[in-house]
This record gives C-alpha cells, sequence and structure tokens, in this order.
C-alpha cells in the first residue's frame, strides 16, 4: 500500500468510527424524546376516592386519566367533581374551605361550587364531572 492509499483508507476507518460513535449518542436521546406509541388512556371513569377520606367542607385532586380533577365534599355533605385546571391559564384550582369555593393560586381565580366563575381572569366555568357514590367509594365519571 502506498501512503495515500492508506491516508485514504485511514480517513475513512476514522469517519465511520466517529459516526457511529455520534449514532451510539444521539439514538438514545432522540429515542427518549419520542412519545410512547400509544399515549395515554383518557378513561370515562375513576374511582376518586373514599367518602371516609373526604371530610365535610373538605376538597381534594385526583387523576383523571392525564388531567388533574377537584372533589370537595360541601359543608351540607353533598361530593361534587370538577376538571382542576383554571379556565384562564391551565394553573391547578383548590377548594377553599374559608372562602367555601373554588380558588386559582395563578391570579386569584374564583368559582362558585357550583364551578361557575364568579371572581377574577378565568373567563369560562369549570368542566364539571359526574359524581357517584357506590358504598364507600366514590366514582367520578365525564359529564354525558
Amino acid at each position: 500500500m502506498d501512503a495515500s492509499n492508506r491516508r485514504t483508507f485511514l480517513n475513512v476507518f476514522l469517519g465511520a468510527t466517529g459516526l457511529g460513535a455520534l449514532g451510539s449518542i444521539l439514538y438514545p436521546v432522540l429515542d427518549f424524546l419520542r412519545p410512547p406509541p400509544g399515549g395515554e388512556a383518557n378513561p370515562n371513569s375513576v374511582k376518586a376516592g373514599s367518602v371516609d377520606d373526604l371530610a365535610p367542607d373538605s376538597g381534594t385532586i385526583f387523576r383523571f386519566g392525564s388531567k388533574p380533577g377537584l372533589l370537595i365534599r360541601t359543608a351540607s355533605g353533598e361530593i361534587k367533581a370538577f376538571e382542576a385546571t383554571c379556565t384562564h391559564l391551565d394553573c391547578i384550582v383548590q377548594y377553599r374551605s374559608d372562602l367555601r369555593q373554588i380558588w386559582c393560586a395563578c391570579h386569584n381565580g374564583r368559582y362558585d361550587l357550583n364551578g361557575k366563575n364568579v371572581a377574577g381572569p378565568p373567563p369560562r366555568p369549570l368542566k364539571p364531572y359526574r359524581v357517584v357514590v357506590q358504598g364507600k367509594d366514590i366514582i367520578v365519571s365525564t359529564e354525558a
């Protein structure tokens, strides 16, 4: 082999080795960034908790598929559920027993216990969910 053939061989060999190393680094990163094939299922109903765990005049956040939900037990004992994302900027809302309202901490948005926007910047009411109590279990489903 003369010098130019050896140099060409080394250039091709080192180039292929460099591309292989780059590929072995980039492939796992790109594979990590790609979303999973099926996505996340959005159920029609979920068990949101137990009646015993939800005291009167309190609220709790639960998972409804890929979204948060808000479960409230009013002072009179009625159980209500709403989508827990504020209609203004999708912040998570919470129940405040001192106000007896649903409150968004981002911009002080407020909703009444029927999910209607009553103060602050939220432009629309919260999406309500249907609540069914089966024994001690609280089952929440999308409004039909």
